[in-house]
């Protein structure tokens, strides 16, 4: 099938493109309708429901409570929409559709390149929006409905979301290659305290593995850096300003070149960094969708399984 299946009344749909861009004039230009044609069907809605939908602001349109009950049941809706279109086209032996993911920075280097080129090569016809954020921010984008999938580090349980698949990766110090720890095969957070931090903002997952042991250190006459971007943070490790911390997700061809060093921390036996797969609960998944979610799950289990330490064998063991 083209194009998008249309089987609800079209308030619906301008609604949700409204909420999305905070302006009628805005939604009206991507729907391509006049904008008078978008605030009726919104007058038309508040009319039926009987409170106001959205706040109307100086910088744009704002939803009410009400709008945001709204919300929630178009979400639904829509995407079970998505749901019947995506079984249909699978019906006539098609294999399109479109999956937004929101995703964390560190999993945009490698890991994600690799799954969404394996998806094009399988899956041609279906494409593929992605958005890069704090893991903090995922779980909302995945509720709103702006995202299909969430793939996220250190994600707490929620009720409303369901983790479709998990990888646990060590985290560690990235140092450059000549560096004082680089020869070590392991190194406390306080050691890496004495050669000046890299810390990340409380957006990434990492700040809230790290604060118990930051709190235990007394770092007010020490230099610190602290950035919300992983890719910043290893350029800055590179150039020799300090150590940071982060799994090997995101640092593979440093690895690779040796260019930079891994150092899992031996704080508390080892700290571990969750890299979790995310749907809103109880969500039927359309083709796409899971065929991306299963792509991406494979990859996630390769990877857990090839950061595990391999037993050493000993002469015994063979014949």
């Amino acid at each position: 099938m083209t194009g998008k299946l249309r089987i609800h009344s079209p308030a619906i749909h301008y609604f949700d493109m409204v909420r999305r861009c905070n302006s009628i004039r805005e939604a009206a230009r991507r729907l391509n309708v006049a904008s008078s044609a978008v605030n009726r069907q919104i007058l038309k809605l508040e009319d039926e429901i009987g409170a106001p939908l959205f706040d109307r602001l100086p910088a744009g349109l704002r939803l009410t409570p009400a709008g945001e009950i709204l919300t929630r049941h178009i979400t639904v809706v829509l995407q079970d929409v998505e749901r019947v279109r995506s079984e249909l086209d699978a019906m006539q032996g098609l294999r399109t559709g479109h999956v937004e993911i929101a995703t964390v920075e560190g999993v945009t280097i490698d890991l994600l390149p690799r799954v969404l080129k394996a998806m094009h090569e399988r899956y041609p016809r279906v494409t593929i929006g992605v958005t890069a954020m704090g893991s903090q921010a995922i779980p909302e984008a995945v509720l709103s409905g702006a995202a299909d999938l969430g793939l996220a580090f250190f994600l707490p349980r929620s009720a409303e979301l369901q983790q479709l698949s998990v990888g646990h990766f060590r985290l560690g110090a990235i140092v450059p290659r000549g560096h004082p720890l680089a020869s070590l095969h392991e190194v406390s957070f306080a050691a890496c305290v004495e050669h000046g931090l890299i810390l990340a903002k409380r957006e990434l997952s990492i700040h809230h593995l790290l604060g118990p042991l930051q709190k235990r250190m007394s770092l007010a006459d020490r230099p610190v850096l602290e950035s919300s971007s992983v890719e910043l943070a290893r350029q800055l490790v590179k150039r020799g300003m300090g150590v940071a911390f982060q799994t090997r997700i995101g640092i593979e061809a440093d690895l690779e070149a040796g260019d930079l060093v891994h150092l899992p921390l031996t704080d508390n036996g080892g700290i571990f960094n969750d890299l979790g797969l995310y749907v809103r609960g109880g969500r039927y998944l359309p083709v796409a969708v899971d065929a991306l979610a299963r792509q991406l799950t494979e990859e996630i289990t390769l990877r857990e399984r090839e950061e595990r330490p391999q037993p050493r064998s000993t002469s015994g063991n063979r014949p």
